[in-house]
């Protein structure tokens, strides 16, 4: 948009700004918005899975008591996102899954936690087959369990009133029922 001191955009219902002086705001955990200059921040893909079993879904605690994200992150170099979903969610909470079909993608600029990075992400959500497995945290790194907590299966039924422990809602790509 030409002529305009700012522009906003929604992804997700995350808004982003952009002004004059080339700063972003980036939002951390907390909700908390911080303006970073544009050359702090670098590019983060993400991929996410969305595994249901038996009116459940899988989601992992964060950042405090009774907040959740889905199982994800970020694709190791020239790993495919399709493979990376798969190990990412076994790593994250101990469950395999199959089969992963592509639902949606965002974008999210938001400060990395534990580091306080800022990076724009892109995020992309797939619906992962359970497979089998027993819920466990033996695959997260030390620093990772510093910010995660235990994964649960969650009644889908409760999905409203799930708070999110992310800088991004992910809510809406879940399939409703």
């Amino acid at each position: 948009i030409k002529n305009k001191k700012s522009c906003t955009c929604q992804y997700l219902a995350i808004k982003i700004s952009r002004d004059m002086q080339n700063t972003l705001t980036c939002v951390d955990v907390h909700g908390d918005k911080h303006q970073v200059p544009v050359a702090d921040i670098s590019w983060q893909p993400g991929v996410y899975a969305i595994v249901t079993h038996d009116g459940n879904i899988l989601l992992s605690e964060q950042h405090g008591k009774e907040k959740y994200v889905l199982p994800g992150g970020a694709p190791e170099l020239g790993e495919a996102l399709e493979d990376a979903v798969i190990r990412e969610t076994e790593e994250e909470t101990g469950i395999q899954v199959a089969n992963p079909r592509l639902l949606a993608c965002s974008s999210n600029l938001f400060i990395l936690p534990g580091i306080e990075k800022p990076v724009h992400s892109i995020q992309i959500f797939y619906q992962c087959e359970f497979v089998g497995g027993e819920l466990s945290m033996d695959g997260l790194d030390d620093f990772e369990k510093t910010w995660s907590g235990s994964p649960k299966w969650l009644p889908l039924d409760n999905l409203d009133s799930i708070k999110s422990g992310s800088s991004f809602e992910w809510h809406s790509v879940v399939p409703k029922r």
